[in-house]
């Protein structure tokens, strides 16, 4: 089958991944209320992986999935399942094996590296926080307004 969206995906990929993900079982010891394929039917298999791929491969979110898909919430649950299992770690295991194999991988120097902080001097340059910006605290005393507690102001009567 020919890709008709860059979203699909082809069928040999599909079929070099089905054997990596495991289908659900109803439990054989658990009573259930329904019988066996009552209920709402279960999201596409392929078209949720295809939306998880979607979302992974472009970094958008979730609920931003487009209605093709189907329910975002749904696709989230299946996603979730899925690492739950572990098939995406045993997917990227399997991809790097097959490009090992196609292109070759030099194992004998690997480099990774990475760091997230704030940045310290950006803090001269940006200024106060605007939603600090007029707070009660910073403000004057309204006029008209006798001051604290000193000697001379009268609030403290002995």
């Amino acid at each position: 089958m020919k890709q008709r969206h860059s979203r699909e995906l082809t069928d040999e990929f599909r079929e070099a991944v089905q054997p990596l993900i495991l289908q659900k079982q109803r439990g054989p010891a658990r009573e259930y209320r329904r019988k066996p394929g009552g209920g709402r039917k279960h999201m596409d298999p392929r078209t949720a992986l295809e939306a998880v791929f979607y979302v992974l491969r472009t970094g958008i979110q979730w609920k931003a999935l487009p209605a093709a898909f189907g329910a975002s919430s749904s696709v989230h649950r299946y996603f979730q399942f899925r690492c739950e299992q572990g098939v995406f770690q045993t997917l990227w295991k399997a991809g790097l094996a097959k490009y090992g194999e196609v292109k070759g991988i030099h194992w004998t120097w690997l480099s990774a590296g990475g760091c997230m902080t704030k940045a310290p001097l950006a803090l001269e340059t940006v200024g106060k926080n605007p939603t600090d910006r007029g707070k009660k605290r910073e403000q004057a005393a309204p006029a008209g307004r006798r001051g604290g507690s000193s000697p001379g102001a009268g609030g403290n009567r002995g």
